[in-house]
């Protein structure tokens, strides 16, 4: 496989790898440490690439499996789970700070989720992930990816409505 394939391959799904690994590690510089090495191991495996059935999934995973080893790592004891992905240029100055306040407050939140909750909450409201891609990605059952996305949100709902509702009687 020459370059240009394989970037043709590739190119498609690399910000969703970003993103899963700044969802994972917080840090843009950890993450973009995170891509560049998922890409080398795939450039690496270039040959076996016709062979994968998704090669996006197998490289979602790949990033999943890297991000958690990295938080494990004994490198990583500052690294924790936050997510930024939004933007408005079409917005007032005070609905764009109310937007971020609520942001801010839902990374808060999802920082504060079980491991697989945030996952699974990433994956299907952040990245659009359908669910049968999901079940592959985190080798789980669709009843506990509809369980587990249904207690994030609910999570989430509910920690926002305290926070908006806080001090109204």
């Amino acid at each position: 496989m020459k370059q240009t394939e394989f970037l043709n391959i590739v190119l498609p799904f690399k910000d969703k790898l970003f993103r899963m690994a700044k969802r994972l590690l917080v840090s843009t510089e950890e993450a973009e440490d995170a891509t560049q090495e998922i890409l080398i191991k795939l450039w690496s495996k270039k040959n076996k690439m016709d062979s994968y059935n998704n090669v996006e999934a197998f490289a979602m995973t790949m990033t999943k499996n890297f991000c958690l080893d990295r938080l494990k790592s004994k490198q990583a004891g500052n690294l924790k789970l936050v997510h930024t992905n939004y933007t408005d240029s079409n917005t007032s100055l005070q609905s764009e700070l109310e937007a971020k306040d609520s942001i801010s407050w839902v990374e808060r939140i999802m920082a504060e989720l079980p491991e697989q909750q945030k996952m699974v909450l990433q994956l299907r409201d952040v990245e659009q992930y359908e669910y049968e891609e999901i079940e592959k990605l985190l080798d789980m059952k669709p009843t506990a990816i509809r369980v587990a996305l249904s207690r994030a949100r609910k999570t989430v709902r509910e920690k926002l409505m305290e926070k908006h509702n806080y001090g109204i009687a």
